[in-house]
């Protein structure tokens, strides 16, 4: 789990530019994390109690292109509904557009 920006506090001989940079790290490890939850749930299409898990947590995630969560509860209930009743390749197929919508905030739009 990334550590929040709380968590850690500059040394006082950090220069701004590198706790900017040190920031910039950080917002990218939180994005990678999005990213290896949403690999991690399309591998475990079998485990639905497992992936209703993961989407919950992508659910925490800000997706500013929707204005709303990376995985909505409308979306996550689809794909749970589909993976309870055997149809993994369309659940799959909403896994795959939301990693997409998101993988184009991730490159600015």
């Amino acid at each position: 789990m990334p550590r929040r920006v709380a968590d850690e506090s500059p040394s006082p001989d950090d220069s701004s530019e590198t706790q900017r940079h040190r920031r910039g790290l950080r917002f990218r490890k939180r994005d990678d994390y999005a990213v290896e939850l949403f690999k991690e749930a399309q591998a475990n299409l079998q485990d639905v109690a497992r992936v209703d898990r993961i989407l919950l947590e992508l659910g925490r995630f800000y997706n500013p292109l929707l204005d709303g969560p990376i995985v909505d509860l409308a979306t996550r209930r689809r794909i749970v509904e589909l993976l309870q009743s055997s149809r993994a390749e369309e659940a799959r197929r909403l896994l795959d557009e939301r990693l997409a919508s998101y993988a184009r905030v991730e490159e600015g739009g």
